[in-house]
C-alpha cells in the first residue's frame, strides 16, 4: 500500500526566516561572500557616502577651516516579491519516500515531505535572485533593478572607467582583462576586497586561455604545462587582481569594484518575509499543495567612481 503523504504544517514566523534565507542568501553570489549584504531592512536603507579634498595644508597657529566634504547619498529599496506556486504531491512522492527510506545517496535532502517541497521551490528562487543581482530588470516581473541595470542609467559612471565590451574568446580574454585593470583609478588598485565580477564566459575562456590555447606567451601547454587538466577550481587573479564568476551575470559583461561598495538588502527577519505551505486534500479533495513566499530583495552600490565596468553600455557617458 502506498505511503499516505499528507502536509499538516503551515510554515511562519521563525521557520520561514531560515526558507527565505535558503531562497535569497543561497544565490552564488551571496553564498560565496562576494557582495555584503544588508539585513533586516524594513522598507529602505540609505547608504551614506563622504568625497573630501584639499584637507592637507601648512600648519598655522589659528584654526583654518580647509577643504572640501561632500556628502551623498544612495537608497537601497528592496522590492517586494512573492511565490504562489502549485504543486502535486503524486509528483513528488517517490523522490521523498526514496529519501526518508534512506535509499537516496544525497542525504541532505530534507525527510519532511513539506520542507522537501520548499526546498525544491527555494533553490528555484535562489537562482532567480542571483540572475536579478546582477542583470536583473525591476519592470519584469518577479526581478529587482540588478547592477548592469543601474549602472547602465547612472549619468555619473566615469567615461574613463567604462570599457567598451567585445564577444570575450579564449584568443582575446588576455587582452579584455587588461583593459579591465587598465581603466582601475590609482586610488582603486591595490585596495583590499578589489575584484572583477566576471561572466561565465569570460570566466571559461581565461581558463582555455591559462590551458595554453590563448596567445600573449602563454605557450602551447599552458599553465605549469599541464594544458587544459591545470584547472581544479582554485581562485582565478589577472595582473593581481582576483576574477570571480557571476553566474547571473549577462555574457561579455563583468564588473571591478571592491566588496564592500556593492549591497544586497533584503528584509530577511521582518514580518514582510514568510513561507506557508497549504495542503488543499481538505479543502478542495484534490494532491495538489501550495507553496507560498513572500520576501523582499534589492541591491545597490555605494560608489559609482569607484566602479569599472565592462561591456555595459550607458548612452549617457558615452
Amino acid at each position: 500500500m502506498a505511503t499516505t503523504v499528507s502536509v499538516t504544517t503551515t510554515y511562519a514566523g521563525e521557520f520561514a526566516g531560515k526558507y527565505v534565507a535558503a531562497a535569497l542568501l543561497s544565490a552564488d553570489t551571496i553564498e560565496k561572500g562576494l557582495i555584503t549584504v544588508k539585513p533586516n531592512i524594513k522598507y529602505k536603507e540609505v547608504l551614506k557616502k563622504a568625497s573630501t579634498a584639499n584637507l592637507l595644508k601648512d600648519a598655522s597657529c589659528d584654526f583654518t577651516a580647509t577643504g572640501s566634504v561632500t556628502l551623498t547619498e544612495r537608497i537601497l529599496e528592496p522590492k517586494e516579491l512573492q511565490v504562489n506556486v502549485q504543486l502535486c504531491k503524486d509528483s513528488f512522492r517517490s523522490d521523498w519516500e526514496a529519501v526518508s527510506m534512506g535509499y537516496s545517496a544525497f542525504d541532505t535532502l530534507p525527510k519532511n515531505f513539506a520542507d522537501f517541497l520548499i526546498a525544491h521551490v527555494a533553490a528555484d528562487v535562489a537562482a532567480a535572485n542571483e540572475v536579478s543581482i546582477w542583470s536583473g530588470d525591476a519592470s519584469n516581473s518577479g526581478e529587482f533593478d540588478g547592477f548592469e541595470t543601474l549602472l547602465a542609467a547612472d549619468a555619473n559612471l566615469v567615461a574613463a572607467q567604462e570599457v567598451t565590451g567585445t564577444t570575450v574568446t579564449a584568443s582575446n580574454v588576455i587582452t579584455e582583462l587588461g583593459k579591465i585593470v587598465d581603466a582601475i583609478p590609482s586610488r582603486l588598485y591595490g585596495k583590499e576586497g578589489l575584484q572583477i565580477y566576471a561572466a561565465q564566459n569570460i570566466v571559461k575562456a581565461y581558463v582555455r586561455a591559462l590551458g595554453g590555447f590563448g596567445t600573449s606567451g602563454l605557450g602551447a601547454s599552458g599553465v605549469g604545462s599541464q594544458g587544459t587538466m591545470w584547472y581544479n577550481g582554485q581562485g582565478l587573479n589577472f595582473d593581481g587582481v582576483p576574477i570571480v564568476m557571476c553566474p547571473g551575470m549577462t555574457a561579455n559583461v563583468a564588473i571591478c569594484t571592491t566588496k564592500d561598495n556593492l549591497y544586497f538588502g533584503t528584509g530577511l527577519l521582518s514580518d514582510m518575509n514568510q513561507v506557508k505551505v497549504l495542503d488543499m486534500a481538505d479543502l478542495d479533495g484534490s494532491q495538489n499543495v501550495r507553496v507560498i513566499m513572500r520576501m523582499t530583495a534589492g541591491v545597490q552600490y555605494a560608489n559609482v567612481e569607484d566602479i569599472v565596468t565592462y561591456g555595459i553600455v550607458n548612452p549617457s557617458v558615452s
